[in-house]
């Protein structure tokens, strides 16, 4: 079968991107990811008509290792980006775009899109470990699940392991966000997402970390820049939301032969 795609990222999470006919399973969704005997991504997007009234469109997410995810921020921007070059959204307003967690609304800001990503949730304190070192953190709920730990530096840390995490306080697992503070209100960022291992960059995740520092801060407002390792976002929270900029492309397009790839 030939399979008709499209790649983005958006900070370097990247994605490969698909139209609702595509018949996807956890096994095709792994084989597309591979970067050596696939395509190569973080995670596939599917767009499928809505359900919903409030969006003529749902983003389907899909980890690399074939699971379903409530949300990604990043996806959702680079999802915006491929209903405008598609001509299926305009790209001079808003763009509701449903998702496993509820309405998201993308509004095109400079080169990217600023994603209404609604307000974070304190889930309490729990922990990660990494070898034999333990990390304290805050949990967050972005709609997806997160811990974020603050740390002295983010380089040493040997996130090419999944981090051990209480599987109590987080059942269906959670993405693990570590950050180090460069000056007042901007931040440095790593991440192992959940089904996808260290990504380049996690737009939830980042809305969770500018959160978590301002409540270290005992602030509950902000603007927070945080620099991920494929570039630079930026986080607004207030009292009834929060909200994620930062860039969102379209790389190319192509066909893929799925005879070809590697299950």
């Amino acid at each position: 079968m030939r399979l008709a795609f499209a790649k983005g990222h958006g900070t370097g999470n990247d994605f490969v991107i698909v139209d609702g006919d595509a018949p996807l399973t956890p096994e095709l969704v792994a084989a597309l990811c591979d970067r050596h005997f696939g395509v190569g991504a973080d995670g596939v997007l599917r767009a499928l008509p809505s359900t919903t009234p409030e969006a003529a469109w749902f983003m389907d997410y899909w980890n690399s290792d074939g699971s379903l995810s409530e949300m990604c921020g990043n996806g959702v921007r680079v999802f915006a980006r491929h209903l405008v070059e598609t001509g299926r959204a305009a790209g001079d307003g808003p763009i509701p775009i449903a998702t496993r967690a509820g309405l998201r609304t993308a509004l095109p800001d400079g080169p990217g899109f600023r994603v209404d990503m609604g307000a974070p949730v304190l889930l309490g304190t729990s922990w990660a470990q990494i070898g034999d070192h333990k990390f304290d953190g805050i949990g967050v709920s972005m709609g997806n699940p997160h811990l974020v730990c603050p740390v002295p530096n983010v380089e040493p840390l040997r996130l090419w392991e999944s981090p051990a995490f209480d599987s109590d306080f987080y059942p269906e697992g959670v993405n693990v966000e570590f950050y180090e503070i460069l000056a007042d209100d901007h931040l440095r960022m790593r991440v192992y997402e959940r089904g996808s291992g260290e990504t380049l960059s996690c737009g939830t995740g980042t809305c969770a970390v500018a959160f978590a520092y301002l409540h270290s801060q005992g602030r509950a407002t902000g603007t927070v820049t945080v620099d991920v390792p494929g570039g630079r976002l930026v986080v607004d929270v207030d009292e009834a939301t929060s909200r994620l900029a930062g860039p969102a492309v379209i790389v190319g397009h192509g066909f893929v032969d799925t005879s070809a790839l590697r299950f």
